[in-house]
């Protein structure tokens, strides 16, 4: 859908977008981990308007016996988009898309899980979105690296992802539908921002040199900020475990009662 022609605006001659952002803005991300009890790791994300709920499960035993690799754990993924995440009702059951989704975010997890500790195994990674605004692969990762780190699974680091494009001819972060759509270029970007590895990029549209340079400096900015949010995510989340787990003072009548015992 990338670069149809249209008559919307999507950035008007001050620089702003359709959505009310500047180009180097992007839209309001909130992550909650560990929101699934029968999961061993998950996680919840909106951004925008998207929303995603992601699951992981195991390290377990990996089923069919054939698919087991006796030096390290394999990553399966399912990204799956629900049929009412869109306006136009998606077909239920995977479509080529979100196969070539579910093999990308694999691989780029696979990468940072230490799978070596984990021969003959399987981690299962379940990513359902629940509605969709643009950015979803982006986000699904996103989520996926909060649930695999809640699950407890060793990891290099997380992964933040984000999406970079061009709409009327500007460099823009973090798409929204509208730009998605008709904008002139999609540059998906997964990274370690510790290191500076790219995980994953994929270009949908055509950028100059220049153009594709701000958009990686705009990309990189950005996934520095998702990784603060993504670890906040998890701070949140274990600081609250460990205040609910730790004994409570006693309190002055207590203390008094046990002098007065001795």
């Amino acid at each position: 859908m990338s670069g149809m022609t249209t008559d919307i605006e999507l950035v008007n001659k001050d620089g702003i977008r359709i959505d009310g952002r500047t180009a180097e803005e992007m839209r309001p991300l909130r992550i909650e981990a560990g929101v699934l009890n029968n999961a061993d790791g998950s996680a919840y994300l909106e951004w925008g308007k998207n929303k995603v709920l992601c699951a992981v499960y195991g390290p377990r035993e990996c089923h069919p016996r054939h698919m087991q690799n006796p030096t390290k754990a394999i990553v399966q993924c399912k990204y799956n988009m629900l049929s009412f995440s869109v306006s136009d009702r998606k077909r239920p059951g995977p479509d080529r898309r979100s196969i070539e989704i579910s093999k990308i975010i694999s691989e780029a997890l696979e990468y940072v899980i230490f799978t070596e500790n984990y021969p003959r195994a399987s981690i299962d990674v379940y990513i359902e979105v629940l509605q969709a605004n643009a950015g979803t692969r982006c986000a699904g990762l996103t989520a996926a690296s909060v649930a695999l780190a809640d699950a407890g699974i060793p990891m290099k680091d997380l992964v933040p992802a984000v999406a970079i494009g061009k709409a009327d001819g500007h460099i823009v972060l973090d798409l929204n539908k509208e730009e998605d759509n008709f904008g002139n270029a999609d540059l998906p970007i997964a990274m370690i921002p510790r290191t500076g590895e790219v995980l994953l990029m994929q270009m949908d549209g055509h950028m100059t040199m220049e153009e594709f340079n701000t958009a990686l400096e705009y990309g990189k900015k950005a996934c520095e900020k998702v990784y603060e949010i993504q670890k906040d995510a998890l701070k949140r989340k274990y600081s609250i475990q460990s205040e609910d787990t730790e004994e409570p003072e006693p309190t002055a009548d207590e203390d008094h009662n046990e002098e007065g015992d001795e």
